[in-house]
């Protein structure tokens, strides 16, 4: 694996753990101040509205369409700055229009998200926090189309870091609300365009510094244009497929007062080590693949996608196992305080467990799915994705009577699976490119051994320290090192990592 791989899984995944560092503090200070009262509850659904939508349009859609055209535009000299210019003006206008149209129709989308809404103050609370904070859908768009330019060229520090700078405004905003005594839920709301507005900023500057510039003018429509858009608009369904599962996730959890806050919470701890380690992966992976495939490097392709799978389930699996163990710990020394009760924490962490088994089918989806954008294939992911969305409805729904609010995390961690069988399933026909090593063969056994283990010897420890475990940050503090350290000793024990291997990495990453 080439050494800019490496540098870059390593470079994404800092930036990414420090965004989701950043953004415990700020969901502590939420946790805090808001609770899962009616406010939260509001805020939290307006966020992600822009969030869903934005899903669709930038990093989701359009970037996998855009950045396999732009890598090989680059590779093969072919006006890439052309290219991302037409592209950038065009996601620009489209993003805009729709913007303006969503809030006006605001007390719709509400109520598609959160029907259980209609008929308390949460709803009219809802409508306005999220025309406020709907423009942010645009700034985040071209933002993450700039990224996606940037990580092309090889330049991942200021895309990553974008995030670190939403969470910091978000926690000075807060804290400045607190001091003065403003409305906390319109003060989140206010600071959400603001934060994109710095984002934008920050990868606009460091694209400028690199020498592509980007200025909003009339799209037009090229053939590279028309091309991109066949690419995109089944990856526009793909991904809408994927926001009617988080739909059917906000309704269910609608209507169970607090739910919303339960689910979103725990959402937030299973994805630190999503983010810090699928993110990384796809972010690096999608441009390595489209560039090692133009060049008929069939052996560099295996070679990037199995390092990634490695990579990915070596640090997935053990925090899989880990959080399922150690849930409650965990809720209760990040939240439980202030408007956060033991009830809200023995919720929270119920979700998290369900969203914990889960979280390896999270992570090979976004190693599995640059193997078909890289070769343009999005309709592919988009029938599979059909199929997930279908799962997902019918045991959220099917289970919301028995399971409660958890059935809308139930829904989702069934429809990941589902979702990762297809996609594994469906790369049979790709070559070499898409076939895991011997190596990795041989490893990802070892890993689930080790991680097996190390949750064996968490739950011994937990019960030990059960005086002091739960909601202190000393016992959880013990736990994860403790548990770090068993994995890392079993894995070496097993063979799952060497330190020729490792010593290998170094050498390369350098």
């Amino acid at each position: 694996m080439r050494g800019g791989l490496v540098r870059g899984f390593v470079s994404v995944g800092l930036w990414t753990f420090l965004s989701r560092l950043s953004g415990f503090v700020r969901d502590i200070l939420m946790a805090a101040w808001l609770g899962t009262g009616p406010m939260a509850e509001a805020f939290l659904v307006a966020l992600s509205l822009p969030n869903m939508f934005r899903r669709f349009f930038a990093e989701g859609a359009f970037n996998t369409a855009f950045v396999p055209m732009f890598s090989k535009k680059l590779e093969g000299r072919d006006d890439p700055q052309g290219f991302a210019q037409d592209a950038f003006s065009g996601l620009a206008w489209v993003v805009a229009l729709f913007s303006a149209v969503a809030m006006v129709a605001m007390p719709a989308l509400v109520w598609l998200m959160a029907a259980g809404f209609a008929g308390d103050d949460r709803f009219g609370l809802a409508v306005e926090y999220g025309r406020i904070t709907f423009p942010y859908i645009l700034l985040i768009s071209l933002a993450s189309m700039v990224s996606g330019v940037l990580n092309a060229n090889g330049r991942f520090t200021a895309a990553a870091a974008a995030p670190v700078l939403l969470n910091l405004l978000f926690i000075l905003g807060m804290l400045a609300g607190r001091a003065l005594g403003w409305d906390l839920g319109l003060t989140l709301a206010w600071a959400t365009p603001v934060t994109g507005i710095a984002q934008l900023g920050l990868v606009w500057w460091d694209a400028a510094r690199s020498g592509w510039r980007f200025v909003p003018r009339r799209p037009r429509m090229t053939p590279d244009m028309r091309r991109l858009l066949a690419i995109a608009v089944p990856a526009i369904f793909a991904g809408g497929v994927v926001q009617v599962n988080l739909l059917v996730g906000r309704q269910v959890g609608s209507f169970f007062d607090g739910a919303i806050g339960w689910l979103s919470y725990s959402d937030r701890l299973y994805q630190l080590p999503l983010g810090v380690v699928g993110a990384a992966v796809a972010v690096v992976l999608l441009p390595e693949l489209s560039r090692r495939l133009r060049a008929g490097d069939e052996a560099g392709g295996q070679s990037a996608y199995s390092r990634a799978t490695e990579f990915g389930m070596f640090l997935t699996l053990p925090a899989a196992f880990a959080i399922a163990i150690i849930a409650v710990p965990m809720v209760a020394t990040l939240f439980q305080r202030g408007q956060f009760d033991a009830h809200d924490t023995q919720q929270t962490a119920r979700a998290l467990i369900v969203y914990a088994l889960g979280l390896p089918a999270f992570v090979m989806q976004k190693i599995l799915q640059p193997l078909y954008f890289a070769r343009e294939d999005t309709r592919t992911p988009f029938r599979y994705a059909l199929i997930s969305m279908v799962v997902n409805a019918a045991v959220a729904f099917g289970l919301m009577g028995a399971a409660g609010f958890l059935a809308a995390a139930l829904g989702t961690t069934a429809a990941a699976w589902v979702m990762v069988a297809q996609l594994w399933r469906g790369t049979r026909g790709m070559g070499q490119a898409a076939r895991a090593d011997a190596r990795l063969l041989r490893t990802v056994p070892r890993m689930i051994l080790s991680a097996a283990g190390m949750a064996a010897g968490l739950w011994f420890l937990r019960r030990w320290l059960a005086a002091d475990g739960e909601g202190d940050a000393a016992g959880l503090a013990v736990l994860v090192i403790a548990g770090a350290a068993l994995y890392f000793a079993l894995s070496f024990a097993t063979g799952a990592v060497s330190t020729q291997a490792l010593r290998s990495a170094v050498r390369r990453g350098r």
